[in-house]
């Protein structure tokens, strides 16, 4: 892959052409993260509204009825139920992981075995969560980079 670089004063905002010999998962995958630049979604923090880059989020969580979202080193709230963001992150590289958790697969570390056929995965950030078996052969897809 090559990737060439111009700048151009007469330009008002970015422009980015993608050419390929023939359109693949690779090429959609190349377009998904270029889209998920601009993608955030509106999350609070101690009463503070904020909109958030979906590329900072590590997890999603739903606790008591309630959706936690997690970044590098803070967690904020968010009005959006985890089936509506699962919804609209899954283009982008989210997978569930659990009943109550979607996971950043772009966050991910390593994952190691445990018992009962679940999984660790470590995220960049040193936090640990983990992939109910239930949930495994999706996030398997994902680390491929195929559709689930």
């Amino acid at each position: 892959m090559k990737i060439k670089t111009e700048q151009d004063l007469s330009c008002d905002e970015i422009e980015i052409t993608i050419k390929y010999p023939q359109k693949d998962r690779q090429v959609d995958r190349i377009i998904e993260f270029l889209q998920s630049i601009n993608m955030q979604i509106k999350c609070d923090n101690d009463n503070i509204e904020r909109m958030v880059d979906i590329q900072g989020i590590y997890y999603i969580e739903s606790v008591d009825k309630k959706t936690f979202v997690y970044l590098e080193k803070t967690v904020c709230h968010t009005d959006f139920r985890l089936y509506q963001l699962m919804d609209k992150l899954r283009v982008y590289g989210f997978v569930q992981i659990s009943k109550s958790c979607i996971l950043n697969i772009n966050a991910l570390d390593s994952i190691k075995p445990l018992f009962n056929s679940r999984m660790e995965a470590t995220l960049k950030n040193g936090e640990k969560v983990y992939i109910n078996r239930n949930y495994l052969n999706g996030v398997k897809k994902a680390l491929k980079g195929e559709e689930e």
